[in-house]
């Protein structure tokens, strides 16, 4: 087992195809092969000395899962299992997916939610993003320093982006991680 777990709430895809670029790029050395949230428990999560976790923002700023209309359960039905979870001694760095256009008042929000909820855990979090380059009116994921609770992705709007923002991102947290 690597040090590093990555997991992912999705619902088109897109999240898991950003956690593969990120399982790539760290190599198998450094990450296990990422896992959708579905098929885990929060055993599986706190096996790990580090983790990153990866959301889409759905709808009106909701996280992946049966409420959202997804087929498949998500970071919805998992959440729960992190109310009486102890990470405490585990770096945790966050992904989220949204669109900066379309959903300009809740950009990200999901991000948000999932970090509310590992802030909850004693995790220590790791890898705020600047929200520079970004247009929108809200985001529950914004931190009182002005940066994202991790890194920030619109698939919609700056795909072309992605590979700067994750290579910028990767370097970052390994650091941030001590790996």
């Amino acid at each position: 087992m690597a040090d590093i777990g990555i997991f992912f709430g999705t619902d088109t895809g897109t999240t898991r195809k950003i956690a593969k670029m990120i399982h790539k790029q760290l190599g198998e050395d450094l990450a296990d092969k990422p896992l959708n949230i579905n098929r885990v428990d929060i055993d599986t999560l706190s096996s790990y000395k580090m983790l990153i976790l990866g959301t889409p923002t759905l709808g009106e700023g909701q996280l992946p899962g049966l409420a959202a209309d997804c087929q498949a359960e998500s970071w919805d039905e998992f959440l729960p299992q992190l109310d009486d979870a102890d990470l405490s001694g585990i770096k945790v760095a966050l992904y989220g997916l949204g669109d900066q256009v379309n959903y300009s008042s809740e950009f990200v929000d999901g991000l948000g939610e999932l970090y509310d909820a590992i802030c909850e855990t004693g995790a220590e979090l790791v890898g705020e993003w600047p929200a520079d380059g970004y247009e929108f009116d809200d985001s529950a994921a914004l931190l009182d320093n002005g940066k994202f609770a991790g890194l920030v992705l619109d698939n919609d709007n700056q795909s072309e982006l992605h590979s700067e923002r994750l290579a910028g991102w990767l370097e970052q947290i390994k650091a941030e991680f001590g790996v």
